[in-house]
């Protein structure tokens, strides 16, 4: 419950403060007196977040001490709202690394992480080698999730990472892909494989995974992650100077990214997406989807209408 006393001194302070404070203040204010929206995995029932985050180009920063800052308070914002889990891989180029060292200025032992990230090699040798560093980066033993990213060598992979399995060091396994790439092939791999997630594009204008892919994942128990749900920020271009559908407001909802975000999520056969910032404003954005409602089918049909006459 929140304190009045505390909420009315705070107000006071933030009199004092630039707007965008104020306007997070008030958002702090909101979201605690909200449930966490969390979706479970089919296989095990565990239940996860359904926003989550990814790194691709975003995290790939090196060790610069301005950008790495932004990055831990990106990563402190995403715990304190209810985030879980983190995507990476090692075709990101450093985000692994950067990951990690956020993790640990943050004190990693006491941040309630999903870790997900991939192997990506066509050699069977190296795939070990990429999943020893990727412990090494992110500074952690066992991973929730371990994928094969872009289907490369799946069948190598696949056997290598069951075998992690068993061994406990890794939860779950799982394979990927994005922009809406080998459709065909991985519902073969959906079919003939067994795997506990799948990963693929999927957001308001992206929905040929719905034909067929998607109720497959329902029919095999297979968890659906869903990459690039703002389509790598080319949605936002389509909504420029239009506002928020009044109908949407009054559930809380205040700006684009909710809706697409939670249009993704409110989609059945969708375990979690991971959108991906540079930026902490637009992190607080994300983890706002995190709470409230969700759309409802007739809302969904509704909100691509509007989207496709914007």
């Amino acid at each position: 419950m929140i304190n009045r006393r505390k909420i009315l001194k705070n107000t006071l302070l933030l009199s004092l403060s630039s707007p965008y404070a104020i306007s997070q203040a008030i958002s702090e204010i909101s979201f605690k007196n909200k449930n966490i929206i969390l979706k479970k995995i089919p296989i095990s029932q565990e239940e996860i977040p359904v926003i989550g985050m990814g790194s691709w180009l975003t995290f790939d920063v090196g060790y610069d001490k301005k950008e790495l800052k932004e990055r831990k308070n990106i990563l402190q914002v995403f715990f304190e709202k209810g985030g879980a889990i983190i995507d990476s891989s090692p075709m990101y180029g450093r985000s692994e690394r950067v990951i990690g060292k956020c993790l640990r200025l943050l004190n990693n032992e006491k941040l309630n992480l999903f870790s997900a990230s991939k192997i990506w090699t066509p050699n069977n040798w190296h795939g070990k080698k990429q999943f020893e560093n990727s412990q090494d980066f992110w500074g952690i033993k066992k991973f929730s999730l371990m994928q094969v990213h872009n289907l490369v060598n799946y069948e190598g992979h696949l056997d290598y990472l069951h075998e992690l399995k068993k061994r406990g060091m890794v939860r779950y396994i799982g394979i990927t892909t994005s922009h809406g790439w080998r459709h065909e092939k991985l519902k073969f791999i959906m079919e003939n494989y067994k795997i506990d997630f799948v990963q693929l594009t999927y957001n308001i204008i992206d929905t040929e995974a719905e034909k067929f892919l998607l109720p497959l994942a329902k029919e095999r128990k297979i968890a659906v992650i869903a990459n690039r749900p703002f389509q790598g920020g080319k949605l936002f271009n389509y909504v420029k100077n239009k506002k928020v559908p009044a109908q949407f407001k009054e559930y809380g909802v205040s700006n684009w990214s909710e809706l697409f975000l939670k249009y993704v999520v409110s989609n059945s056969s969708i375990t979690c997406t991971i959108p991906a910032t540079s930026k902490v404003q637009h992190m607080h954005e994300n983890m706002n989807s995190l709470y409230g409602y969700l759309p409802s089918d007739k809302e969904r049909i509704r909100l691509k209408k509007f989207f496709l006459d914007a």
